[in-house]
């Protein structure tokens, strides 16, 4: 047995919840994976993972063990980095998740920079508008909009979204003009509706003029859970959406897109870095956080005094 890949198959199972999650994430097969764990268990003579037609549930004893090793596998790729000088030339594979507007609007276009200053980090984008199981889908870390609902999870607050309302110019032509946002609520005007990852409900929007506050809700005949795809439906001239001003200043720049509501005011999305507790924070991650905190004061700074939050590195 090779004790250093029972050690990697035993964490991995216990972060994933499942061999077979494990076993894709390790890039081994779950034979493999089942019996490194059986042979850890042997070695220890302790049960340290209890397995069940539906799930992997991990013991008292393999609990404790687990905490030293993630410690000791974090301490063993600090080793092999310091010595490699990957403090000064971070190296590896780095799994991150984003929202797709973001990455094909902001991220993508940045590349050749994070690479030329990066070069032997291999970056591995997954693009979406999900919700992402960082520790069951091995995710190094997410950039997200909005509020956190896990608290246990550790965040650095790296931007903040404006937001403003808009609609294509074959809309308005067709349905006109609305002069006041209650006017998307009960009449011939139409919303795009987009549904939020956790719930798979449209999202209302909170608006204020002066002591006005009211939340839209709108009306929809189409709703999408990717944010380029709405954009596209407005752009198409599906109905009024609320947009990022990143995603929509091109399109009004060219008349595809128009303003409307200039007078209203949005709260701010932030815009967080999420990543596990218990994943260790190299190199290559203190890397990306560094461009990921350089690229969004570009495009969406937080304002100040809102840079960190709970567990920010």
């Amino acid at each position: 047995m090779d004790r250093f890949d029972a050690l990697q198959a035993f964490a991995r199972v216990v972060e994933a919840g499942s061999y077979t999650k494990a076993a894709q994430t390790l890039r081994i097969s779950k034979t493999t994976v089942t019996q490194l764990v059986q042979q850890l268990e042997a070695r220890l003579r302790v049960k340290l993972l209890n397995r069940t037609t539906r799930k992997v549930q991990v013991t008292a004893d393999g609990a404790l063990y687990y905490e030293r090793v993630v410690r000791l596998l974090a301490d063993l790729e600090e080793a092999d980095t310091s010595l490699s000088n990957a403090s000064a030339s971070p190296k590896g594979r780095l799994r991150v998740d984003v929202p797709s507007p973001l990455a094909t609007l902001i991220l993508a276009p940045a590349l050749p920079a994070f690479h030329a200053r990066y070069p032997d980090i291999q970056l591995d984008l997954g693009v979406s508008d999900r919700q992402v199981d960082l520790i069951g889908d091995n995710v190094d870390c997410v950039l997200r909009g909005g509020e956190l609902g896990d608290s246990s999870l550790i965040a650095r607050r790296v931007g903040e979204l404006r937001f403003g309302v808009y609609a294509a110019p074959r809309y308005l032509e067709r349905a006109g003009t609305p002069a006041h946002p209650r006017e998307l609520e009960d009449t011939h005007h139409r919303i795009v509706g987009f549904l939020r990852a956790n719930s798979g409900k449209v999202a209302p929007i909170d608006m204020r003029h002066g002591d006005e506050c009211i939340t839209v809700r709108g009306r929809h005949v189409v709703a999408l859970d990717d944010g380029n795809a709405y954009l596209a439906a407005g752009l198409a001239g599906m109905g009024v959406l609320w947009l990022p001003h990143y995603m929509a200043q091109a399109h009004v720049a060219r008349g595809e897109l128009v303003p409307l509501f200039d007078d209203w005011q949005f709260d701010p999305m932030p815009l967080h870095l999420v990543f596990p507790p218990n994943r260790h924070v190299g190199a290559k991650l203190r890397a990306f956080i560094e461009w990921i905190d350089e690229l969004m004061a570009r495009h969406a700074p937080v304002a100040a005094g809102k840079m960190h939050d709970n567990g920010g590195t």
